[in-house]
């Protein structure tokens, strides 16, 4: 049979158990006290409306704005006065719901959308000088010998925009060609910071006519090189025809000032290689 047997403490061994007890209740408290007293003497003060601003924006932390995400966005408006309209994923809409927390008026900006000034880069319709077996991004294909396509100022084709895009708006056709959905894009501009060889610009959404080229080369070097039958080869006839000063041609590509831009299509009209193409004719074809 089982036998308990119990021994009673002396005097003195109770004590050397409470007296620890009773230091590290004291230490606790005494601890407790001080950081209650440093959590209000140091506590920082966080605007409500930092808060009020991140849960209207669309959480996409694409950068657009030009700071660390929504959060960041947040807290420049709210600390530092910055532009309520710089998101471009939330658009109008947005821009409204910060200007009412904010209490003040503010216009949203003109939507931007991608644009890829090339109309190579597809299996079918680019030259190439090598068939490049290494990692499948445009930027470690292009520190290879400058890129595997022929034209050195083309789309390489390994989809490093298409990564970049977190709202689906850029896909690949059957000839390998990145299309940007125009309903789709947003113009957070994370397609434009991918490209390794900065072919995609933002354009503003009003506008129709755009360059399908990039190439700088020479005459007749970026009709050898281009896969297609449409590059720019800087002869300066939709300079010389725009009716709005709008196009200039350096380093033997033409540029569309868009600021200037009428948009009326004539320099898509002259251009002897349609290098340049108007979204309102071919819509209509």
């Amino acid at each position: 049979m089982l036998s308990i047997i119990v021994v009673p403490l002396a005097a003195g061994g109770i004590s050397t158990i409470l007296l620890p007890v009773a230091i590290m209740g004291s230490l606790g408290l005494i601890f407790g006290l001080i950081l209650a007293f440093a959590s209000k003497v140091f506590a920082v003060n966080i605007d409500e409306r930092i808060e009020q601003i991140i849960e209207v924006l669309p959480g996409a932390n694409c950068g657009a704005c030009g700071q660390p995400g929504c959060a960041g966005y947040a807290t420049a408006i709210v600390t530092e006065d910055k532009e309520l309209n710089l998101c471009a994923p939330g658009g109008a809409a947005v821009v409204g719901k910060i200007a009412k927390i904010m209490g003040k008026e503010a216009s949203a900006q003109q939507r931007k959308i991608a644009y890829i000034h090339c109309s190579s880069g597809g299996k079918n319709n680019t030259k190439w000088k090598y068939d490049y077996q290494g990692i499948e991004s445009c930027l470690s294909a292009v520190n290879i010998a400058d890129g595997p396509n022929l034209c050195s100022w083309g789309c390489v084709g390994f989809n490093d925009c298409v990564a970049a895009c977190k709202f689906d708006a850029i896909s690949v056709d059957e000839n390998g060609l990145r299309i940007i959905d125009r309903a789709k894009c947003t113009g957070c501009g994370a397609c434009v910071n991918a490209c390794p060889r900065r072919l995609i610009m933002l354009i503003p959404e009003s506008r129709n006519v755009f360059i399908t080229c990039s190439s700088k080369d020479k005459n007749p070097l970026p009709k050898q090189n281009c896969g297609t039958d449409k590059p720019c080869i800087g002869c300066g006839l939709c300079a010389k025809k725009c009716p709005a000063q709008a196009i200039t041609v350096e380093n033997n590509i033409a540029r569309i000032d868009y600021s200037k831009c009428t948009d009326c299509g004539t320099c898509a009209t002259v251009c002897p290689t349609k290098a340049i193409i108007d979204l309102k004719i071919a819509n209509r074809t």
